[in-house]
């Protein structure tokens, strides 16, 4: 424990998941955020969301990373969104065995998220573990037949694709109930031919999906650095420097995503 401690410089988590949401919420408090999507980031970890969740219910949405081709749907009971890396977990979005997930979604009017595009862990990395993971998986055009199967599902792409933006816009402007998350530092723009500015990924996203699907989010992750004020300030100034109007703003930054969760 305090190898890893000392290679990650993390605060590493208290063994009570109600501690860890405890100081979620005294950071989100000290930050002026209302509310937050937290996500159980291995398979197997819902319980640690929905206990954390359970103490703050207005507060904290809990989500959960799941591998579908292990997974037990009571296990999802309470959660708000699935989270799938196909990817990492080395299987199509269109295989059988994801299908139970969007059947779950569409019955209990639930969320489900999809990763697409560049996938690094950085935990991973300082630990020194192989990410033995595929890209073949992550192409967001492959989300098109399941999202044209489940219309009532919404489906969210983070991070505008990570590197696929062309490919999540094509997706996005075939199927309204696609949404983009925009958290992360967005460091797949330096793959785009030219190198993209974070105002001009806003602008097309903008202009495909409108502000009613764009998602807010930071990856914020663990404890000293907390919330991401530098992600927020960033797309707070892309926003800004398209004109983005105020009540748009609003949306983007908490209103869509309060919309769909409340399903």
């Amino acid at each position: 424990m305090e190898a890893a401690r000392a290679l990650l410089a993390w605060d590493l988590p208290e063994p009570a998941p109600e501690k860890l949401g405890n100081r979620w919420i005294e950071e989100l408090d000290r930050q002026g955020v209302q509310a937050a999507a937290i996500i159980a980031s291995i398979p197997g970890d819902e319980a640690s969301v929905l206990a954390a969740a359970k103490a703050h219910p207005k507060r904290l949405f809990p989500y959960a990373m799941v591998n579908p081709k292990s997974l037990q749907l009571d296990s999802l009971a309470h959660v708000r969104a699935a989270c799938l890396f196909p990817a990492m977990h080395l299987y199509s979005i269109q295989d059988e065995c994801v299908r139970p997930v969007f059947e779950w979604a569409q019955r209990e009017r639930r969320v489900v998220f999809v990763h697409c595009g560049v996938l690094s862990l950085g935990i991973r990395n300082k630990l020194g573990l192989a990410s033995p993971f595929d890209l073949r998986f992550s192409n967001p055009v492959d989300i098109h037949a399941v999202a044209l199967r489940y219309p009532e599902v919404p489906i969210v792409v983070p991070h505008f694709g990570a590197g696929y933006l062309r490919e999540a816009l094509m997706l996005a402007d075939l199927c309204p109930n696609v949404y983009f998350d925009t958290s992360s530092s967005n460091d797949w723009t330096k793959f785009q031919t030219p190198a993209m500015q974070l105002r001009d990924v806003f602008r097309q996203s903008l202009d495909v999906l409108g502000p009613s699907r764009l998602l807010f989010g930071t990856d914020s992750s663990f404890f000293p650095r907390g919330w991401q004020q530098p992600v927020f300030d960033a797309q707070v100034m892309a926003l800004y420097e398209l004109g983005v109007a105020g009540t748009e703003a609003k949306a983007i930054f908490g209103e869509n995503l309060m919309r769909i969760l409340a399903r």
